[in-house]
């Protein structure tokens, strides 16, 4: 039996009560964890005392944000675990009853060391359940390249059965580094669901990872396609086929064309005047305005229209888990602009001052941002579900320039990888190049990168790209702007850099140093 935790004060049918806490809800609850327990076990992810699992008690009187937390215990075989002993916390966190002692040689009952980290889920995901699995799949991802604060994978079914995703979807999970102590982790765990709103999952590396949904159904599902799609990956690597690509093609792809002192064309670019061999870049990063699509459909097409149907958007979308994010993201955002004083930022009202009265004052925070240009992620976020519903209806279309498509198909044949970065979403990317004038072009594109990693005029950023792309040395990779400011950034960083001249860019500094071309097929 379980000892309870004396409840100064509080009153008889309240969560924390004595009754509640014996309550239906909890025993079931309970025992639910135990047999998920044995069941992860078998699956190789809670072996050794490793793992744990954290699930709400659902009760539909309760708001789902003040129902009790259920945990399971530290350091004990989870395949032997019984409901009593669960850990039961209240909504803040609090322990309300905990396990009573075992005799020799269990040890002292003690929470899970991955408490607040479960905290941080129930508090900025508003999940249901969080399961943390040391499976083996989710560690060995982490270590195939070390340096990697990602690990993605797209055009496989077991993406669908990731909450947001489809099919054709890039899957993005953010990798944190491990600690000594779980607990040390909860900084860059919550950290890591800010960058990353899409994300319900957190590798950690060399350790395991951490999943969350809306119950613990949701939670379980995702866990299992997570682990099958890690699985997948590492198979994949070990027959030489990236996973990471549409087209899932080998790591090292065959080279095609004559050789040149014994090597074959595609390991080199071109033979200098002098005879000497420049290496091709193993990456390719774009950016999109003014490089692959004028800028003019950013600044005429997807920015006015964007602009036009933001209220439309937020009404018919209001009471979505997704529109309610972006709300939240944009309300900080402009709690932070009302304090430095930015120009058009306005209040926004708390959700009960009513639906209305809160679109109103969100249509006219955007109009001003997107007035300013402002590459924010709390705008680029809402633009971008914006623009999904524009591209669904058929009222957008992805512009690129003619040179684009034919470029990207014979860097893909070349075994060049492709990504994107730019200040828009990855949504955003992905829509416009999903929708083109020439079709769906994401099968080219080996990844996206948006403002998550820093903002493009800073050195840091391309710092960051680097190390997730995983090359060699930063000149691995060649990064292609119109913006003179982003081509110094990259250079600083080691990247290889040429401007992309194209009809509508801005003029150039004189002498500046870079390289230029007017069509990818001077590439």
């Amino acid at each position: 039996m379980a000892a309870a935790i004396p409840l100064n004060g509080v009153k008889l049918g309240t969560t924390s009560s004595q009754a509640y806490l014996e309550g239906k809800a909890v025993k079931e609850t309970k025992a639910l964890m135990a047999e998920l327990c044995r069941h992860f076990y078998t699956l190789g992810w809670v072996s050794g005392t490793g793992g744990s699992i954290s699930i709400k008690v659902h009760d539909d009187s309760i708001p789902k944000p003040q129902q009790l937390i259920l945990m399971s215990p530290s350091a004990v075989q989870k395949e032997r675990m019984e409901p009593e002993d669960m850990y039961v916390l209240s909504d803040n966190g609090s322990v309300l009853s905990a396990p009573s002692p075992k005799p020799y040689p269990h040890k002292p009952p003690k929470c899970t060391d991955c408490d607040s980290l479960f905290l941080k889920a129930y508090e900025k995901r508003d999940a249901g359940a969080v399961i943390h699995s040391h499976g083996i799949e989710s560690c060995l991802v982490t270590m195939i390249n070390p340096f990697s604060k990602e690990f993605r994978i797209t055009h496989m079914e077991m993406i669908k059965g990731i909450k947001g995703h489809g099919y054709y979807d890039e899957l993005v999970v953010p990798i944190i580094d491990n600690t000594a102590h779980e607990h040390q982790l909860t900084e860059s765990f919550a950290k890591a669901i800010e960058e990353y709103p899409k994300t319900t999952a957190v590798l950690v590396r060399n350790h395991g990872i951490f999943v969350w949904g809306d119950s613990w159904i949701s939670a379980k599902t995702q866990s299992e396609c997570y682990h099958y799609l890690f699985d997948a990956a590492i198979k994949l690597h070990q027959v030489g086929l990236d996973w990471s690509t549409p087209n899932h093609g080998p790591i090292l792809s065959a080279r095609r064309g004559l050789s040149i002192a014994g090597e074959s064309n595609l390991s080199t670019k071109a033979r200098k005047d002098n005879g000497d061999i420049d290496p091709s870049p193993r990456c390719i990063v774009l950016d999109i305005e003014g490089t692959t699509t004028p800028i003019s459909f950013v600044s005429e097409v997807l920015f006015p229209y964007a602009r036009d149907n933001v209220g439309r958007h937020l009404s018919a979308t209001y009471d979505t888990a997704e529109t309610k994010a972006d709300i939240k993201l944009l309300r900080s955002q402009v709690e932070s602009d009302l304090e430095q004083g930015i120009v058009g930022a306005v209040p926004i009202p708390p959700d009960d001052a009513g639906k209305e009265e809160v679109i109103a004052a969100i249509v006219a925070n955007v109009d001003a941002m997107i007035k300013a240009d402002r590459k924010i992620t709390a705008l680029k976020e809402l633009q971008g579900h914006i623009w999904q519903t524009g591209y669904a209806n058929n009222e957008l279309e992805g512009i690129v320039f003619d040179d684009v498509p034919e470029a990207l198909e014979k860097w893909n044949e070349l075994g060049i990888k492709v990504y994107i970065y730019s200040s828009g979403s990855r949504l955003a990317q992905r829509l416009i190049f999903g929708k083109t004038n020439y079709g769906d072009l994401r099968k080219f594109l080996s990844g996206f990168f948006d403002t998550t990693v820093g903002n493009k005029k800073e050195t840091r950023s391309y710092v960051e790209i680097s190390q997730s792309l995983g090359v060699d040395k930063p000149s691995d990779i060649l990064f292609v702007t119109d913006v003179y400011q982003e081509a110094t950034a990259a250079k600083a960083a080691g990247l290889e850099v040429i401007i992309s001249i194209r009809p509508g860019n801005g003029p150039l500094p004189g002498q500046h140093g870079f390289k230029t071309v007017k069509s990818f097929s001077e590439i």
